[in-house]
């Protein structure tokens, strides 16, 4: 591994407006609101706070900017690649002071910011960069003297609505294939973490992106998410956040017929078999749940051990998760689960809890179901594969799944079997922009990374031609 270089010691943060039109503009009310560093509790700054008039700017900004005879409308699809390309060295650029904010802002450590995040990022945009002159339609042998060919064209303005765990790398799985294909948009951050997306924006309107293709709020769900979600002018609204907040998205997006893409929550099972190494098994375990403490979505939460070797295997973003976390472990503990470890407040500053680990845990219980989105891990026990296949398949959720064995055709057997979007075997967390991820059932609608995600953001449109 490099050397990762120091952060920014008392960075200062430059980007506070929300940026409209290729402009940093103050709310339209003149609102602004507080952000936390999660590590103490303290403010940060204030940022400009974004309400429904202040959509409406954006939204008007992003349709002039895909008027049919705009710059970005006419601009040769390759030079669209080029500006991504552009975007993409800039983030390399200011890689240190974007990780620095994004470990202040969200809490996780500066090096995984930096090493993961921020790589992950780059890596992304140059990746989607490469796709803008490269994704086209076809000409079809029809019957009859026709000449037949399809188009692929840009789905127009879309809006975006980002989580708080993955700040920045969320924000560029979705800006990366929505401008290679050429469309607009207004993309809102969460609201416990808009500065390295803020920041991003002078680096959008350096690149040389024009006004109106990328406008970027910060704000609250209810006053600036919901009027972006249900705007008549947006054509596409993409989502990843909680399940709850995905199923309002897909009611506002349905008022005009949007098309909605949603990556939501997910309650994964990893699968250990008997055949495992256990030392490998439980330090894959560990990294399924633990990574970015718990909060990913596709956390490793449930652990199904197979009988022979049960008895062998052995900070948050604010305020409200804090609570929630600890809300559960308590009923995990009433409901008859045994705590192993942890389950308690870690330090007196700020939104730390301890890795918790429960064992003896039934599929009934809330700790069972419930995405919990922290360190708190859950283990069972089973007897046969067909048993866990159905127990883990029962979760209302799909989005990962692991499998951890060295009998390859058991393995395949599994993750043919298992209801997500993504299984890991022998290995978890793996993410890579080429390869599609989204989920199964109310884990959401449609893939994002990969080729797949340029289906979200193009519509096929076909052309008889008479002879």
């Amino acid at each position: 591994m490099s050397e990762v270089p120091p952060p920014i010691k008392n960075l200062q943060v430059k980007y506070k407006q929300l940026f409209i039109n290729n402009e940093f503009v103050d709310a339209v009310g003149g609102k602004t609101f507080e952000v936390l560093n999660p590590s103490n509790g303290e403010v940060i700054c204030k940022v400009a706070e974004a309400e429904e008039a202040d959509v409406n700017k954006a939204v008007e900004a992003a349709c002039e900017a895909f008027k049919r005879d705009s710059a970005w409308r006419t601009m040769d699809a390759s030079d669209r690649g080029l500006l991504l390309f552009r975007l993409a060295d800039l983030l390399e650029k200011h890689r240190v002071e974007l990780a620095t904010l994004e470990s202040v802002d969200n809490g996780k450590p500066y090096h995984i910011a930096y090493m993961a995040d921020l790589a992950l990022c780059i890596k992304c945009i140059r990746y989607y960069a490469g796709w803008a002159d490269k994704n086209h339609g076809k000409t079809l042998p029809v019957d009859g003297n026709f000449f037949c060919y399809t188009r692929h064209e840009p789905v127009g303005v879309c809006a975006q609505i980002i989580p708080w765990n993955f700040p920045l790398l969320m924000a560029c799985w979705k800006l990366g294939p929505a401008l290679s294909m050429g469309n607009t948009v207004v993309l809102k951050s969460a609201e416990q973490t808009p500065l390295s997306i803020l920041f991003t924006a002078s680096l959008i309107k350096e690149a040389g992106f024009p006004p109106g293709v990328v406008n970027i709020l910060s704000g609250f769900g209810p006053s600036c998410g919901a009027p972006l979600a249900k705007h008549p002018k947006c054509d596409k609204v993409a989502f990843t956040g909680s399940t709850e907040v995905g199923t309002l998205i897909q009611g506002y997006a349905a008022e005009n017929m949007k098309r909605v893409t949603l990556e939501c929550g997910g309650k994964s099972p990893v699968i250990v078999l008997k055949d495992a190494d256990l030392d490998k098994a439980v330090d894959i375990c560990h990294l399924a749940l633990f990574f970015n403490h718990g909060q990913c979505c596709i956390a490793g939460s449930r652990i199904y051990v197979e009988a022979p070797i049960y008895e062998k295997f052995g900070p948050q973003v604010d305020l409200d998760q804090f609570k929630k976390i600890l809300e559960l472990i308590e009923s995990g503990k009433k409901e008859g689960a045994c705590l192993e470890t942890g389950g308690k407040q870690f330090g007196e500053k700020g939104y730390f809890i301890e890795p918790t680990v429960f064992s003896d845990v039934k599929d009934h219980m809330r700790i069972a179901k419930e995405e919990i989105f922290g360190p708190v891990m859950q283990i069972f026990k089973f007897e046969t594969l067909d048993e866990v296949i159905d127990r883990a398949n029962e979760s209302m959720y799909g989005l990962g799944a692991g499998v951890i064995t060295d009998d390859h055709t058991r393995a395949i057997k599994i993750s043919n079997a298992l209801r997500a979007g993504t299984v890991y075997v022998n290995c978890y967390n793996v993410f890579d922009t080429r390869a599609p991820f989204g989920g199964f059932k109310m884990s959401g609608i449609g893939r994002e990374q990969g080729e797949y995600a340029l289906e979200n953001y193009t519509e096929v449109k076909t052309v008889y031609n008479a002879l």
